[in-house]
């Protein structure tokens, strides 16, 4: 069997990357791989802006041991500067949070620090040269850069695109994926299960998984497990596809076909990895296509996906795809496992008095959506190591979380 490792760096060396870009609006851009680096057509903040409500005045020669007086001669309000500027040291022009510094000024007094009186601005604070002003270019400066090629663009890029008034941005096409499952067993949800049968959910996990990607999805349903429809449909999907994932007949029994279709019409790259769950995952190439062959074990399925697939697609637009971030927490239990594969069980990872606990979350069989649907984490269990006992150290990695937001109840 494959090491893990080497079963990536193997699969690293199978993918190129896609060519074909298109320009896109920036609210359609979430997710989407930068094909080219961007670079900021403007100064933020276009302007020298006041960071606070108050007044702004030149600081140049105060004497800082006496009380100010300041006459107010006009005010700059967001969007709308003053029309004066300072003519005298004595001169002050009422400005507001992210309006523009009048012409002459360089400072801004608080409006906490300042007394009023009419016309005359009082003060007996300090006032330092550039105090509470945001220059002109102090968060991003013209010309520089926004993002990398290859980036995957977030919220934030896009918002600091917004922000310097860029419309559109050029991204790589979607990936084109086909994705089916096989076996007799299989039915669609919606209709009677027939004596021997269960409802297929490694495609409709697989087909959710996808949606979080820069992906065109072509689910091609269940295919009986037939060797001829099989190498037929992968063969035909491979025409305009640049990813195949298929779930089940990928191991050893009389029935798995699929493997061998895919040796038949193109080749299989590496077959077997040292892995739990997920050890007959399949990978190889039908036509231009990578082939994916993942296992039929819904849990098997699942995590494959995720170690494996997932970072493809990023790789074939361009992104290269960075390490999962791996957090050490105490192990609340015990683990068995043996020695010769690299296992990732599913837990649950909480803090409890500043530390971080991870406890797995029971029965680890890869049949078992239910202990996948409980779990927020996966703890990492090393290929030379056995039993894990409880309160020693282990790796986890955090799984995908569809809540956007910061606060949990």
């Amino acid at each position: 069997m494959l090491n893990v490792d080497l079963a990536f760096q193997k699969l690293g060396d199978l993918v190129r990357r896609v060519d074909e870009t298109e320009r896109v609006a920036i609210e359609d851009a979430v997710g989407r791989i930068a094909a080219e680096s961007v670079e900021a057509p403007i100064d933020l903040p276009p302007f020298d802006a006041s960071a606070m409500d108050g007044y702004a005045v030149d600081a140049t020669g105060l004497d800082h041991s006496r009380k100010k007086r300041f006459e107010v001669i006009d005010e700059s309000l967001a969007g709308r500067p003053a029309a004066s500027a300072l003519c005298a040291p004595s001169d002050a022009i009422r400005v507001f949070t992210g309006a523009a510094i009048p012409d002459q000024a360089n400072a801004v007094v608080l409006q906490e620090d300042a007394l009023r009186q009419g016309g005359t601005m009082i003060t007996e604070t300090p006032i330092h040269r550039d105090q509470h002003v945001r220059h002109r270019g102090h968060d991003v400066q013209q010309g520089s850069r926004l993002c990398c090629r290859g980036t995957r663009l977030s919220h934030f890029h896009l918002a600091s695109f917004a922000a310097c008034g860029i419309e559109e941005v050029t991204v790589s096409r979607r990936i084109r994926v086909a994705v089916f499952s096989t076996g007799d067993e299989l039915a669609e949800r919606g209709r009677p299960l027939q004596a021997g049968q269960i409802y297929d959910s490694n495609r409709f996990a697989i087909t959710s998984l996808l949606r979080e990607k820069a992906v065109e999805t072509r689910d091609l349903g269940c295919i009986p497990d037939d060797p001829e429809m099989i190498a037929n449909s992968l063969d035909k999907a491979s025409k305009n596809a640049d990813l195949l994932v298929t779930s089940g007949g990928v191991s050893v029994g009389d029935a798995d076909y699929v493997k061998d279709a895919v040796d038949r019409i193109g080749r299989i790259e590496f077959w077997k990895i040292a892995l739990k769950p997920g050890k007959p995952l399949a990978i190889g190439r039908v036509g231009n296509a990578l082939f994916f062959g993942l296992p039929g074990n819904p849990v098997s399925a699942i995590v494959t996906y995720l170690l494996f697939v997932a970072p493809t697609i990023d790789r074939l637009a361009g992104c290269e795809p960075t390490p999962p971030l791996t957090l050490a927490a105490t192990l609340n239990g015990r683990v068995r496992h043996s020695a010769g594969r690299r296992e990732y069980q599913r837990g649950i990872l909480q803090s409890s008095d500043g530390q971080l606990v991870v406890t797995p979350t029971g029965d680890q069989g890869s049949n078992r959506l239910a202990t996948l649907a409980g779990a927020n984490c996966l703890v990492v269990v090393d290929e030379d190591k056995g039993d894990v006992e409880d309160g020693e150290s282990v790796d986890v990695i955090l799984l995908p979380d569809e809540g956007a937001h910061l606060m949990h109840s």
